[in-house]
Parts: C-alpha cells; structure tokens; sequence
C-alpha cells in the first residue's frame, strides 16, 4: 500500500485523483490476499469460516484504515 501511495504522490502532479486509484487498488489486492489467507484457513487447517472471520477483518481493516488515515492526512 505505501509503495503505491509514494507512486501515486509522484503523479499526482499531472493526474489528480492519483493517490484515490491507488488506494482503491491496494485495498482490493490486500482484500483479495487476505480472502486468500482465509481461504487457506478453512481449507487446508480446517478452520470453520467464522473461525477464521475475524482473523481476516483483523487482517484487512488495520492495514486499511492505516492507509485512509495516512492518505487522509498526508497526501
């Protein structure tokens, strides 16, 4: 998320909404690599779906809300 945050501030000269794409963007790989994280619970150790819930929200909502907040505040 930070590289693509960094990248993003170097266009945003030219491209305005640089910084919103780019955040978009890594929120849904870093959705995607924690659905497959939790996918990888369920089906290979045999955790039930809502063991294993939490543990991706956890996953997916700190890392997010980190980058709102730092793209919010500094970029």
């Amino acid at each position: 998320m930070a590289s693509l945050l960094i990248l993003a501030k170097l266009f945003s000269e030219h491209f305005r909404s640089a910084p919103n794409w780019a955040l978009g963007l890594a929120s849904v790989v870093w959705l995607a690599a924690t659905q497959a994280n939790m996918w990888t619970g369920v089906v290979k150790a045999g955790y039930s779906v809502m063991e294993e819930l939490p543990v991706m929200l956890l996953l997916f909502l700190v890392p997010a809300a980190i980058a709102v907040l730092v793209r919010w505040r500094y970029l």
